[in-house]
């Protein structure tokens, strides 16, 4: 595998080709995610990342749990471990949560992302803000885990172990020139669009465009003069409140557009993370979605790919699922332990939803035919789910009724059906953006509750990327969705978008 296959006893180096197939980056596990309605109230009060850290941490746990339900594999940076309370809560309590976290660990359920370091245990450099109790819990987890087990790490490059120059040139190609690449080309895109898609009101667009003309230009500035373009940075001059830590999270409402321009630079940090590991992000409800970069993404090796204008269709067809039995859910899937993940990813039933998800996405073009044995699946998950939360009396019961959602974005329109309970919608949502050349995107599905609350139990997840050629293609496929039974559309500037090289004089890298 390389040349540290035998570096100790404890961890396992992989690459990122050699990630599973399923796995995702839990965008909700970054240390500055916070739903965009929290964002923008902690900004209009003065509220810092701690001052609603209870109300973050169950919103949070949420999404860490309903990726560990719905994905064979997650890949967490290392610094969230210890530094995000969500996930080290687990590992401070020291009880059967820190067991059920060895497990996922050894598993390979749960994956290190590795940066700099090489090693999960290595100390992190004095400059990070860092928990000094979430550290040393993490380490004292590694230190316990059971004799034999090993912990998957992922990492650029882990050649040259004495320089480690492979690993500094493939993190600052695949990681830090994308990130600047992609901020400095905010103002190339249809800023209009943009305003509306983060939550501008029409009669500030024009300030937006021009604050983030100041973006780009400081950007552009620290390129030229050889600086790093990274997140922090950008948050001290564009969002943070002056004379605080970025990892404090106290964003200043004095600076223009400071909750919107976090909302961009959080989407592009977390989704060029994923692109570098060559997996699909997994984005938050309630997030501004990928499709809001207005971007032509090209395939990836672990996801179907779709071109054609009559197959893209398909995913927008109705469908017929079974009746469902049980009408119950975990009202939060958040009150749930560790432990009970650990215990349903052991299940017969949640094994079976993963491979039939696995089955869906492997054959996208198959996917009428296979979207149904996905549902009946997640309907006997949810049942499982229930018997474990029933068991512990925790999250109370709500009234369950399951639809599917599938939401195909190109470029800057969203076109979205929901089936099930009897019901039956298709509709689009188009932005005044002329279509030339390729246009891209992807087709999400989404098991829900017909009326979802925010912390239940939900699936959602890419399942294709999809790239239309030319104009032509495209019309095609707009024409084709426009015959559908029961379609309505609506135009205007807000569809759907709520879910250059750096380098350096030293060697060092930053942390991303």
């Amino acid at each position: 595998m390389s040349d540290v296959d035998d570096i100790d006893d404890l961890m396992t180096p992989i690459r990122p080709d050699q990630l599973d197939p399923g796995a995702v980056i839990a965008q909700s596990l970054d240390n500055q995610w916070v739903p965009g309605r929290l964002a923008k109230k902690m900004i209009d009060r003065g509220r810092s990342l701690d001052e609603v850290g209870e109300q973050r941490r169950k919103e949070v746990r949420a999404e860490y749990f309903r990726s560990l339900i719905n994905a064979s594999q997650v890949v967490i940076n290392r610094a969230y471990f210890y530094n995000n309370d969500a996930i080290s809560c687990d590992l401070t309590e020291g009880d059967e949560s820190r067991t059920a976290h060895q497990r996922l660990l050894a598993s390979g359920a749960l994956v290190p992302f590795l940066l700099n370091e090489r090693h999960p245990a290595e100390e992190p450099p004095a400059y990070l803000d860092t928990r000094r109790d979430g550290f040393t819990a993490w380490q004292d987890t590694l230190d316990t885990m059971r004799s034999g087990d090993r912990v998957r790490c992922v990492r650029m490059s882990w050649d040259d172990p004495e320089n480690d120059r492979a690993n500094k040139e493939h993190t600052r190609t695949r990681l830090f020139q994308p990130f600047t690449e992609k901020v400095q080309g905010l103002t190339a895109k249809d800023t209009e669009i943009l305003a509306a898609q983060v939550g501008v009101a029409p009669e500030d667009t024009d300030r937006f465009r021009r604050r983030l003309g100041e973006v780009v230009g400081f950007s552009n500035d620290l390129s030229v003069r050889r600086e790093p373009v990274v997140r922090n940075v950008l948050y001290k001059e564009f969002v943070s409140t002056p004379g605080t830590s970025v990892a404090e999270g106290r964003y200043d409402r004095n600076k223009p557009f400071a909750a919107e321009i976090k909302q961009l630079l959080d989407l592009i940090y977390n989704v060029n993370l994923a692109d570098s590991l060559d997996r699909y992000p997994l984005t938050p409800a309630g997030s501004l979605r990928r499709v809001a970069l207005q971007e032509a993404r090209e395939a990836r090796v672990t996801h179907g790919f779709v071109e054609d204008p009559e197959q893209l269709l398909t995913f927008l067809r109705r469908q017929a699922f079974a009746a469902v039995q049980d009408q119950l859910t975990p009202s939060a899937v958040s009150a749930l332990t560790l432990p009970d993940i650990w215990q349903l990813r052991q299940s017969t039933v949640w094994k079976d939803y993963v491979d039939a998800f696995g089955a869906l996405t492997a054959e996208p073009g198959a996917f009428h035919d296979s979207v149904g044995r996905v549902f009946d699946r997640y309907v006997r998950l949810n049942s499982e789910i229930l018997k474990l939360a029933t068991e512990r009396r925790q999250a109370t019961p709500k009234k369950w009724r399951p639809v599917v959602e599938v939401v195909v974005t190109l470029g800057a329109a969203v076109f979205t059906t929901i089936s099930g309970e009897g019901m039956w919608q298709v509709t689009g949502a188009l932005a005044p953006l002329a279509v030339s050349g390729s246009v891209g995107g992807s087709v999400q599905l989404i098991l829900r509750n017909r009326l979802e609350g925010r912390q239940e139990q939900r699936f959602a997840r890419e399942i294709a990327s999809v790239r239309l050629a030319s104009e032509r293609e495209w019309s095609q496929f707009h024409d084709l969705v426009r015959r559908l039974p029961g379609y309505q559309e609506t135009t205007g500037a807000a569809a759907g978008a709520t879910a250059s090289t750096t380098t350096q004089d030293n060697d060092e890298l930053l942390e991303y």
